[in-house]
């Protein structure tokens, strides 16, 4: 795909968040929006995936260790033919396969049950591990939010991944600044997360996690590093493409009323027609 596809395709994968969350009356938007672009760039470009195929034994492998931002991670796949667009629409409804948190036994593409903070890169570094350990050349993503690394758990896999040298690796953390209690400099600051990672023997990339050109720019230089794993710090903006969700950590777990989400789809209409001229 070229950058303007993946842009429009980033916009639908917005619409299937705010539409998902308002039909479940419950999730989280915030953290979902902030990342949609990571989830286009990863699931239509980056990972060598199959949907055909969810469980190819060469397949990269995502762990969205902030597992209560599922319906951005759920809109990627739809989005993507894992399963129908349509089905966003039963997020958390009982009997809905969709649960609000990412499950990997109902749902297809999904590598990893998430949702417990603070445990998915521990899951990404023993995927990592493996690959090397049987000679196979898949590659592991995981996404973790910035106040989840405020979780020792975080710290104890980097370790033993810098120290492990796991260069098929590439931990990226959502930097939005706000979680669910209000800035992370305030609540508990992990400042400077880069220079942590560096510590911990990563090869680190500061980016805009909301641009399109500088993601790819950070995958490729990640791909390219050898003998270390890569952390991709991704500066975004909570509630990206969304007026009144942008900054506002009151967005970080609540649905949009009816009058709300009628705003939303229309800044994100906008947003795609804009594209398009």
């Amino acid at each position: 795909m070229n950058k303007l596809e993946l842009q429009k395709t980033a916009v639908e994968v917005r619409k299937g968040i705010v539409s998902s969350v308002h039909s479940a009356k419950a999730g989280h938007p915030g953290g979902s929006l902030s990342a949609a672009d990571i989830f286009t760039y990863l699931y239509f470009e980056e990972m060598n995936i199959d949907p055909k195929d969810p469980k190819k034994a060469d397949r990269d492998r995502f762990v969205l260790s902030k597992g209560h931002t599922a319906p951005g991670l759920y809109s990627a796949l739809a989005n993507r033919g894992y399963f129908p667009v349509e089905d966003l629409l039963t997020l958390r409804h009982t009997g809905s396969y969709l649960q609000g948190h990412p499950d990997m036994k109902h749902i297809p593409g999904v590598d990893m049950s998430s949702g417990s903070l603070g445990q998915g890169v521990s899951t990404a570094v023993g995927m990592a591990l493996a690959a090397k350990m049987d000679g196979a050349d898949y590659r592991v993503y995981t996404l973790c939010g910035d106040g989840e690394i405020q979780e020792g758990q975080i710290w104890e896999a980097a370790m033993f991944a810098g120290h492990r040298k796991l260069d098929n690796l590439v931990v990226i953390v959502d930097n939005n600044n706000l979680q669910i209690d209000g800035a992370i400099d305030e609540v508990c600051s992990p400042y400077p997360i880069d220079k942590k990672f560096e510590a911990f023997n990563f090869h680190v990339i500061n980016i805009d996690g909301n641009d399109m050109d500088a993601i790819a720019a950070a995958f490729a230089e990640a791909k390219a590093t050898k003998g270390m794993p890569t952390a991709i710090i991704a500066k975004t903006v909570k509630g990206k493409g969304v007026s009144f969700m942008e900054n506002n950590a009151g967005w970080h777990g609540k649905a949009p009323n009816d009058a709300e989400y009628e705003t939303a789809m229309e800044d994100l209409k906008k947003a795609g027609e804009a594209l398009c001229q």
